[in-house]
């Protein structure tokens, strides 16, 4: 994965973002997979994506770690079956539940 020192928000504004989010149950087991893909806007509090296709506003922690560079090719979304081609840069995610009965933590972690 990329250094988050190597990454700049000026290098990614209006790239192309592959996002890839896994949320685990407490015990680690996969219970949601959420794959979309869109532009880069801006960071603030919150990472902007702007979805492709819409004018929605995704959402990510601000944590530029969790980029990377993508390699040039086909990315088929194991969610949908869309076909994402040369997208700039990979973010992914794994959201782990706290858990039951304790106080939740820092819960979210890049893979």
């Amino acid at each position: 994965m990329t250094d988050s020192t190597s990454i700049s928000v000026e290098e990614l504004i209006g790239k192309h973002i592959l996002i890839g989010i896994t949320r685990l149950d407490y015990l680690g087991n996969e219970i949601e997979r959420t794959q979309c893909h869109g532009y880069f806007e801006s960071m603030d509090d919150v990472v902007h994506i702007r979805l492709e296709g819409t004018d929605e506003d995704f959402t990510l922690p601000p944590d530029l770690s969790t980029f990377q560079k993508a390699q040039p090719g086909e990315y088929r979304l194991r969610t949908t079956g869309e076909v994402v081609v040369n997208p700039d840069y990979l973010c992914v995610w794994t959201v782990h539940a706290p858990r039951p009965g304790t106080k939740p933590t820092e819960r979210t972690k890049h893979a």
